[in-house]
């Protein structure tokens, strides 16, 4: 993907980020109530539901992973619902790094090659090491098979106004991704305070190369509020009108039912624009939210909530 043409220079950075527009804070929150009255009909409500479910980022990263609990949540990952061909297979499966090669031989083992695997990166999920450590950890990462990764950005060194750092910190790893792997940015959200700020840090990544911009690690509450999906959404819309290069969103955190998830279609469809509505360009960061889905999927189906052992508890 190709960088915008700009001066990476500490006064540069800081002209064009505070050059941005700001952001209505009021408006923005008022937008995203309204559009979240938004319903969605029964016939289109089955499409949306399987829409969603081809975005999901299944995701499990807990210290308590072991290499079975991957091969399980890679299973569910290509068979939603093991009885039902017809339900479409997720996005991604998110991991970290030691899990990311038992993820990749799983998947390709039982069919799943179009599945990608993200793993966290860049001393996920505060950031916090060296930027030897980070690219060694992104390294890694590509070498066990991830053809994407989910990078956090240094929030100490944004809030402080060093945004050359964390420009800087995005093409390195953008140049180590290539066209091996596609970056997705977290912004980590819930730490940033204003939306001006998230504003500010979804231009920088993209700036700087994102294929992606991230709401948050998810170990970080408020995460993908309706505010912030609605500002990084139209931060997106706003590069591609300007510069005609497409950067996808991923909203992470707190995103556990259904209808969050069709809410979260509706907002990129109201925001963005139809686009966006492609697992290539918008994903949803999440764990329980797949089986909600199905839940709902199978309401729709027959009738009737199916009881809680229809779906694997993950």
């Amino acid at each position: 993907m190709m960088r915008i043409n700009i001066d990476s220079t500490p006064s540069s950075l800081k002209s064009f980020l505070n050059e941005l527009p700001k952001v209505d804070q009021v408006g923005a929150a008022a937008r995203a109530a309204m559009l979240a009255t938004r319903s969605i009909k029964n016939d289109s409500k089955k499409k949306a539901i399987d829409l969603a479910i081809s975005m999901v980022d299944l995701t499990t990263l807990e210290g308590s992973d072991t290499p079975g609990k991957i091969k399980s949540l890679v299973t569910k990952a290509l068979h939603p619902d093991p009885s039902n061909p017809d339900v479409p297979h997720v996005g991604a499966v998110c991991v970290y790094n030691d899990m990311v090669s038992i993820a990749r031989a799983e998947l390709d083992r039982i069919g799943g090659q179009s599945i990608p695997v993200a793993a966290v990166s860049t001393a996920f999920p505060s950031g916090r090491a060296s930027m030897a450590v980070k690219i060694q950890d992104t390294q890694d990462a590509i070498a066990a098979g991830a053809s994407e990764i989910d990078m956090v950005i240094d929030r100490g060194a944004f809030l402080s106004g060093d945004y050359k750092l964390v420009f800087d910190e995005i093409v390195a790893i953008k140049d180590i991704c290539g066209q091996k792997a596609h970056l997705k940015v977290i912004l980590e959200t819930g730490e940033l305070v204003t939306l001006d700020n998230v504003r500010k840090a979804s231009y920088l990544a993209m700036a700087a190369g994102a294929d992606f911009i991230r709401t948050s690690t998810g170990k970080i509450s408020p995460a993908a509020t309706p505010p912030v999906v609605l500002v990084m959404l139209e931060a997106v819309r706003d590069f591609y009108n300007t510069l005609g290069i497409q950067v996808g969103v991923k909203p992470a955190g707190g995103i556990r039912t259904t209808k969050d998830a069709i809410r979260q279609l509706v907002f990129v469809k109201e925001t963005a624009g139809d686009l966006w509505l492609d697992p290539r360009f918008f994903r949803i960061g999440a764990s329980a939210l797949l089986n909600d889905l199905l839940m709902q999927r199978m309401k729709l189906q027959t009738g009737y909530y199916a009881g809680r052992n229809y779906v694997t508890i993950d």
